[in-house]
């Protein structure tokens, strides 16, 4: 039976490990952080990590497109965040950690995040209504 549990061991453990290493902020400038406004043109709900696409002007008035990533959605609905928080052509500004090897466009929110001037999520003293995780009444069947 030991002999069993070692080989059992010996094959799950490395196969594994990929799903632990995953997780963490290695790619990102844990100390930097940058505050975008933008338009928003998508936000993708889904695991492992959700997704905000966006469009931002840079200093010379050029659109710059972002892609910022979040948590999983267990997550981000447990701080008042959803499938419904952000729809293209909400204004956010967002705090983010931008990677460590520059490119630009990228980051992981790290900060406070406004959609068409409200707080969204915990943070604020009550999340938009678009920040539940059901579909809008408008919409509803």
């Amino acid at each position: 039976m030991r002999n069993k549990m070692i080989v059992l061991l010996a094959v799950i453990l490395p196969v594994s490990a990929p799903l632990f290493a995953h997780h963490g902020n290695a790619a990102y400038a844990t100390g930097t952080k940058a505050t975008i406004k933008g338009t928003v043109t998508e936000w993708v709900w889904a695991n492992p990590h959700s997704l905000l696409k966006m469009d931002s002007k840079d200093e010379k008035g050029e659109v710059q497109h972002w892609i910022i990533e979040g948590g999983n959605p267990a997550d981000l609905s447990r701080t008042g965040w959803g499938k419904y928080s952000f729809k293209p052509g909400d204004e956010v500004e967002a705090t983010v950690m931008l990677p460590k090897n520059g490119v630009p466009g990228i980051g992981r929110f790290s900060g406070p995040v406004t959609v068409n001037g409200q707080p969204l999520g915990n943070s604020a003293t009550a999340a938009p209504a678009n920040a539940n995780s059901e579909q809008p009444a408008a919409t509803k069947p």
